[in-house]
């Protein structure tokens, strides 16, 4: 089992460059960023997990720009988003800044899609909440448009795009109806989620892997009725916290990659999770 990790990058922990380094030493499989382009102080949406909302949620790093780091400095170090808020970009500059990346990287690029918690963030970005996971599909097919081999004109809901000259190209070819980097969507189980992952995406990121007994017959049959490849479908627990007993029973399930979470600290802290994390490889 491939063992990547997550963690909130800001500028107040460990720096990309130092972080994506001993990560490729050690042996583990990629790194995942978190983004929130901002944090509205006056907020009515409660925190996901209850409480208040952590001091880092307001402080991460763009993850693009800190991937770009971690690709210049690592070779085989696997480079991702968990996740990207798709509905908040505009998606002909997101195309590029994907496409770019997964270049630089020589194919090395998973791009995690996401719908998002933040309502009051989401709404400064012109998104209105109600309709967020339909703009957000919209944006997706858009930026396949831009990544296909021949120039493909686009005319959607949300947005529309004339055929054009759009390079460089993700590095993997497209497969079924995916085209673009390796593509996981993030969010709770769900007819509507799991949808959007047999309609354009490799498979599924599931935060902290719980109830995946119960939902992963539900998403093979979803994936399955439309007419994907059973072989192809990925599930990747994101921002776990791992233990032995844990990670058995992911592989039973035929899990293949869990991305655990790290702390959002700096580097002596961070390196001893790392330390820690080390039996699992």
């Amino acid at each position: 089992m491939r063992i990547a990790v997550t963690i909130f990058l800001t500028d107040e922990t460990i720096a990309p460059v130092r972080l994506a380094r001993e990560l490729e030493a050690r042996g583990f499989a990629g790194l995942y960023l978190p983004e929130h382009t901002h944090i509205p102080v006056e907020r009515t949406t409660p925190y996901p997990a209850g409480g208040d909302l952590p001091r880092e949620y307001g402080r991460t790093l763009d993850p693009f720009v800190a991937l770009g780091q971690a690709a210049a400095v690592t070779e085989r170090l696997g480079l991702g988003t968990g996740i990207t808020l798709v509905a908040q970009h505009d998606p002909i500059d997101l195309a590029k800044q994907i496409a770019t990346l997964d270049h630089l990287s020589d194919g090395r690029f998973t791009l995690g899609v996401g719908f998002g918690w933040n309502v009051e963030e989401a709404a400064d970005h012109g998104v209105r909440w109600r309709t967020r996971r339909e703009l957000g599909r919209d944006r997706m097919a858009l930026m396949r448009a831009l990544w296909a081999e021949e120039p493909t004109a686009y005319e959607g809901e949300f947005g529309s795009v004339r055929a054009s000259s759009a390079f460089p190209k993700p590095v993997q070819k497209p497969r079924g109806p995916v085209t673009g980097p390796r593509t996981l969507v993030g969010g709770a189980a769900g007819p509507k989620l799991f949808t959007h992952i047999a309609e354009y995406a490799d498979g599924w990121m599931p935060i902290g892997g719980r109830g995946l007994t119960e939902s992963l017959p539900v998403l093979r049959s979803v994936w399955a009725d439309a007419g994907r490849d059973a072989g192809a479908l990925q599930v990747v627990p994101y921002a776990v916290f791992p233990s032995a007993g844990k990670l058995a029973h992911y592989a039973e399930l035929g899990i293949e990659e869990v991305v655990v979470q790290l702390p959002p600290a700096g580097e002596a802290e961070v390196l001893g999770v790392l330390d820690a994390y080390g039996e699992y490889l």
